[in-house]
């Protein structure tokens, strides 16, 4: 072999490396059991995201590149999936990580096809079925605390988790897909908002600026509810813009609590 041949392929080793070590770092390293609960609490919330996204390229309305947005959240499920995995500890909490992952699998190859009315039927029903698996984790996780923060980061969370699905079920009723259980659906998703907001509120681990960004989930919530009481047709964009203030305001919630001492 010259020379040449051999610095190529020391180069091509060692590009090959350096994306080896780069893409095992999206990964998320758990420190904690709290953030433990976070994250798989996430997980909950990009079910409802990735089905928003799938129906908002639908649509063909590219707001705030929906597409792209998909993308990037299919890689988080993927890489929260791993840290999860190595963190968790019990065989119990293991398995109901494992239905997870074999839950993703098909739902993933379905969203990386062309988006049409059709499949994003099918795709509700899959994706609503890995909601449950994610939030049966999330609970596990949360249990093992066995402190009240547990609970409130737990409840905390799947407020992210509303936000989005309020969303998702109006993009869908504006594609035209016909869902006899959307009332209800979007009804009780509303209901239970609303009461976690109440407990949240209530909660003594609130600090200040806890306090602050239930205050402004409350407002933003406000749109919702004339959303859902009105018989107009709002635009997409705006619903999808109104979703991901609750959704940032309610990460910056959950991580607050999260990072307080377990209690």
């Amino acid at each position: 072999m010259n020379t040449y041949s051999s610095v190529r392929m020391k180069i091509g080793v060692l590009a090959v490396s350096i994306f080896a070590v780069l893409g095992s770092l999206h990964a998320i390293e758990i420190a904690n059991i709290a953030q433990a609960v976070d994250i798989a609490g996430k997980q909950r919330m990009f079910t409802q995201r990735m089905l928003k996204d799938y129906a908002m390229v639908g649509i063909g309305n590219s707001f705030a590149n929906p597409a792209e947005d998909l993308k990037k959240v299919m890689k988080e499920f993927d890489d929260h999936l791993e840290s999860l995995h190595t963190f968790a500890k019990d065989s119990q909490t293991k398995k109901s990580l494992e239905s997870q992952r074999s839950l993703w699998e098909p739902i993933k190859r379905l969203l990386q096809e062309k988006p049409e009315k059709e499949k994003a039927v099918i795709l509700q029903k899959k994706l609503d079925e890995l909601l449950s698996a994610a939030d049966k984790t999330t609970k596990l996780f949360a249990a093992q605390t066995g402190k009240k923060s547990g609970e409130i980061i737990n409840i905390s969370g799947r407020q992210r988790m509303l936000s989005q699905r309020m969303a998702s079920l109006y993009m869908l009723k504006v594609w035209g897909i016909d869902d006899p259980q959307f009332k209800k659906k979007m009804d009780d998703a509303m209901k239970l908002f609303e009461t976690s907001l109440k407990k949240l509120e209530a909660s003594e681990l609130n600090n200040e600026k806890i306090n602050e960004l239930l205050k402004r989930v409350d407002k933003s919530f406000g749109f919702f509810k004339i959303m859902n009481s009105s018989s107009n047709r709002f635009i997409p964009s705006l619903i999808y813009s109104k979703s991901n203030e609750i959704l940032k305001d309610m990460n910056t919630v959950t991580g607050l609590y999260a990072s307080q001492k377990i209690r």
